[in-house]
């Protein structure tokens, strides 16, 4: 069975390509191993992120919390590019991928938590509530990756890297791109469209990782395709505190 294509840059339709295709089936990659790493990925998430969460709280300076953010930040991003390009890493790097983003999204959390309170609650429930439906609605049946609703979530999902990436260069002229990230009807309305692109990014995933188990792929692949999972859940959770806040600013 060909392998269809992703938006999640970490599991691209050429991720298994040219891998040993081990000949014992304790060496294979299965889906429930793939679920039991994810899971063990997110326990990290949660326990970095409610780390960084009480420094941030007890800190008499918050600033002084910046470069633990912006070192989780960049870390978080070598490590993953580190995990792209060399898979059979991923048993090491998936995990310490998944305490630098918690690590980060901890200080984020608890940054929007004090201006909007309970929003961390509302975003976490809204993120995997929508996560949970979309695997049951794909393993139902009732959600297909078709090429066609791959090619048009990549394409979606790639115009959303170029906006944010021209917005981030802006930002260093001092400029941006208005309103998009406003909480005026024309922000939230982008923001609502950016949720169910990365919303949908996750049917990709698990048609993805369906496939790599199909084909047999190495079991350490079973790390990557939970590390894959983990990049569109932060993506997910993140653009949920991002719509709740402009929500939040507009009572």
């Amino acid at each position: 069975m060909a392998l269809g294509r992703t938006a999640n840059p970490s599991l691209n339709d050429k991720t298994f390509d040219n891998l040993p295709l081990p000949s014992l089936e304790r060496e294979k990659m299965t889906l429930i191993g793939t679920v039991n790493k994810s899971a063990i990925l997110l326990v990290l998430v949660v326990l970095a992120a409610a780390w960084s969460w009480s420094k941030l709280n007890s800190a008499a300076d918050q600033g002084s919390l910046m470069p633990l953010l912006i070192g989780s930040a960049i870390g978080g991003l070598v490590v993953a590019i580190a995990t792209v390009i060399r898979k059979e890493w991923a048993p090491i790097t998936a995990p310490l991928y998944a305490l630098l983003e918690g690590v980060m999204l901890g200080i984020i959390s608890a940054i929007f938590e004090q201006r909007f309170p309970g929003i961390v609650f509302q975003a976490v429930l809204l993120t995997f509530g929508v996560a949970l439906s979309l695997f049951i609605a794909y393993r139902s049946g009732y959600i297909k990756a078709t090429e066609n609703f791959k090619l048009g979530v990549v394409a979606a999902t790639g115009g959303i890297f170029l906006i944010y990436l021209v917005g981030f260069v802006m930002s260093m002229f001092g400029s941006g791109i208005p309103y998009i990230h406003e909480s005026g009807t024309v922000g939230i309305l982008f923001s609502v469209f950016v949720v169910i692109i990365a919303a949908l990014n996750l049917v990709l995933d698990f048609d993805f990782i369906e496939q790599g188990a199909e084909r047999g792929a190495p079991k350490y692949m079973e790390w990557y395709g939970a590390f894959g999972l983990m990049v569109t859940l932060i993506w997910l959770y993140l653009e949920m505190l991002r719509l709740l806040a402009k929500l939040s600013s507009r009572r």
